[in-house]
């Protein structure tokens, strides 16, 4: 009985500690990766800002071969609108572009499954010398939840893995 006792506070403590652990993080997150293209600014853009192009280079498109995909009236371009739904890997949600420049690509993203979360998306493009730096950036809110998740996942590492594969797949296009 006493030892019950005691791997009961002991648990009691560990919980006690992710939950203080996790109330302790920052109201805010940022995930980022950058990567070198050799290719203008103008192209890599353009990849970007079109939703039917993320086929051919976004990480996410292959985690589930079934998810089901909707585009809005528009798929590039400032408005253009993606929504998605697929398995646990992927999740439901939904994005649209908010602004295009040649230099820059702001994307509202929208999780509803499994987690609500509602982020930016950022792509920044600086060219110089025939070579584009690419930072593909993630950042919003992190809810109490996102917090507690954090306490045991590294999320950054977790997220900027796919930024990595993302990038590296939109400079094999991009160097075409």
């Amino acid at each position: 009985m006493r030892t019950l006792k005691i791997v009961a506070i002991i648990f009691a403590l560990l919980v006690v500690g992710a939950l203080v652990l996790a109330a302790m993080k920052p109201d805010t997150f940022r995930v980022e990766r950058t990567a070198s293209i050799k290719a203008p600014p103008v192209k890599i853009a353009a990849q970007i800002s079109d939703f039917k192009a993320w086929a051919a280079w976004s990480p996410y498109e292959n985690k589930d071969p079934a998810m089901k995909r909707t585009f809005g009236e528009v798929t590039a371009g400032k408005g253009a609108v993606y929504e998605w739904h697929g398995n646990k890997n992927v999740g439901k949600g939904r994005m649209e572009i908010t602004d295009v420049a040649p230099s820059r690509v702001v994307i509202k993203l929208d999780f509803l499954e499994p987690f609500e979360g509602h982020n930016t998306a950022e792509f920044t493009m600086d060219g110089k010398d025939g070579v584009t730096t690419v930072t593909w950036a993630m950042f919003g809110p992190a809810n109490f939840i996102s917090k507690l998740m954090g306490v045991f996942f590294n999320m950054d590492k977790m997220i900027g893995t796919d930024f990595e594969a993302g990038l590296a797949n939109l400079k094999t296009i991009a160097e075409k």
